[in-house]
């Protein structure tokens, strides 16, 4: 495989997981897009402003590409979690905006660098801090797949949906009454081998 063709490959993962992101917000209320729905606070709303700051970080400050965004003017000595939600004053598309305008500079320094292409990391360690583009690709496609993935619980967690875009589910089935069945049957197996059935 190329270097272009192995930067192309990372690229479309990269845009099929932010689209992912996005798709799990669709149809929910201001509260279902906000709630936190674990202890530490995950949201729905919180994981697309993160990726945001992510895409900015990794393809701006890395490879010294400025970029102008107030809401990435966030106080994280005053709060650590700050790119983890939204406050009140900031809206839904404000968020997805951010995370839209994240992307375009991103997709500009993936296409205008190669794989090759050094840059640094000021908050790694100094023996991992210079990275080349397919290093921060690899590390970001990584990144939001597995903010996806809490996406997908949250989403369930909110309204019962599920599957990975509006046009393909990739779920077994949709059929909730065999879910239902199905999750019966775990919880049989759990509770049995636990010696609590």
């Amino acid at each position: 495989m190329t270097g272009s063709d192995l930067k192309s490959d990372l690229h479309r993962y990269l845009r099929y997981a932010r689209e992912a992101m996005l798709w799990k917000l669709d149809g929910l209320s201001e509260y279902d897009v906000r709630r936190p729905l674990t202890p530490t606070g995950t949201n729905l709303l919180g994981l697309v402003k993160h990726l945001g700051f992510i895409e900015f970080g990794y393809f701006g400050d890395t490879f010294g590409r400025p970029y102008d965004e107030p809401i990435a003017e966030q106080d994280f000595a005053a709060d650590p979690t700050a790119d983890m939600w939204a406050t009140a004053e900031e809206s839904r598309a404000d968020i997805i905006g951010f995370y839209r305008r994240a992307w375009a500079h991103a997709d500009a320094t993936i296409d205008s660098l190669d794989l090759t292409a050094e840059g640094s990391v000021p908050l790694w360690s100094e023996d991992q801090r210079i990275v080349t583009l397919h290093r921060i690709l690899v590390h970001v496609v990584a990144e939001t797949n597995r903010h996806a993935g809490h996406a997908d619980i949250i989403r369930e967690l909110v309204d019962g949906a599920t599957g990975l875009l509006a046009d393909n589910d990739n779920m077994s089935t949709s059929d909730p009454k065999w879910w239902q069945r199905h999750r019966a049957e775990l919880e049989d197996a759990a509770k049995r081998t636990a010696g609590l059935g």
